[in-house]
């Protein structure tokens, strides 16, 4: 499937051939409640009510809200969801999200896209 922009042009989603959700946001992107909610009303709409593993590509995000974070904690069709960042900035946020959040499914934070992919593909915790 091709990426579909997401509503506000800050990121796209699409379910690859490889059947895991990826969640690509802009570099320098500031996301908010808005972006947020519009992601995450997209990745349910392309999942037509299954589940399916899901790669956030966040390097080199520039911020995330307070109210995005709440909305990323809502359970939505990723069952498993690994946080893909380059920085040492991608890791303090992913952590300060996974600190103070509990994710809806297991989430892990990487600097590897192998080893994200290798993650999501594994059955069991």
């Amino acid at each position: 499937m091709e990426p579909i922009v997401i509503e506000g042009g800050k990121g796209t989603v699409a379910l690859g051939s490889d059947g895991v959700i990826h969640l690509v946001w802009k570099p320098k992107v500031i996301i908010d409640r808005r972006a947020s909610e519009a992601a995450m009303a997209m990745v349910n709409e392309i999942s037509a009510g299954s589940e399916y593993p899901m790669l956030v590509d966040m390097a080199t995000t520039e911020s995330v809200s307070r109210d995005a974070r709440a909305v990323f904690s809502i359970p939505c069709a990723a069952n498993r969801i690994a946080l893909l960042g380059s920085s040492p900035v991608d890791r303090v946020l992913a952590n300060f999200f996974l600190g103070i959040y509990t994710p809806p499914c297991p989430t892990r934070f990487f600097t590897s896209r192998s080893d994200a992919m290798i993650w999501l593909k594994k059955t069991g915790p």
